[in-house]
């Protein structure tokens, strides 16, 4: 069970996203950096982050030396940016919180990166991990198909791109439902 106080001490022990990514050892952290550059909202996507109203916390369980965390998180840390005054992000390593991790679990695997997200009174909402759909369909077509990938090849910009947006699409959910919630429309009175 992820109950609220459980969620906000993962979360204080958290990190920001910088304060997370300098935690990568030196040959993890270019790849980090480069990923960051890359990540980018379109003026529509930031308008629509700028409109939340309920504050939301996100917890991502994530590995410094993965790859799969270093192509989805620099998104997820560009769409909290966005709004920080409603989206608090914090990322944890998984390997540090057993605790968390085994938790969490999906198909019976410590899967990174995963997010929970939360209301701002640390009320669990909603998780998402290890991977968006596009990124499930892009490893299905490089795994299951005539050839395997080489390590650490780049991500084209159309993926990078469908899976921004399915990060934002959860984003946008998890406000919609707690914009929508009886007990946080009664808590703030509207």
């Amino acid at each position: 069970m992820l109950s609220a106080e459980f969620l906000r001490s993962k979360f204080q022990a958290g990190l920001p996203y910088a304060a997370y990514v300098s935690t990568a050892k030196p040959g993890e952290r270019p790849r980090w950096d480069a990923m960051n550059q890359r990540s980018t909202l379109t003026p529509a996507q930031t308008a629509l982050l700028k409109g939340f109203h309920r504050e939301m916390n996100v917890l991502v369980v994530s590995g410094t030396w993965c790859g799969d965390c270093v192509q989805q998180c620099p998104l997820i840390a560009r769409i909290a940016e966005s709004n920080p005054d409603k989206i608090h992000l914090r990322f944890v390593d998984r390997d540090q919180h057993h605790d968390l991790a085994d938790r969490i679990m999906i198909n019976a695997g410590h899967r990174v990166p995963t997010a929970i997200f939360m209301a701002e009174d640390f009320e669990f909402v909603s998780l998402l991990g290890d991977r968006t759909l596009s990124r499930y369909r892009a490893a299905a077509a490089r795994q299951l198909g005539p050839a395997c990938p080489v390590p650490g090849a780049p991500v084209p910009d159309d993926e990078l791109a469908a899976c921004l947006q399915e990060w934002l699409n959860e984003f946008e959910r998890v406000q919609l439902l707690l914009r929508l919630s009886t007990r946080l429309r009664e808590m703030h009175g509207d």
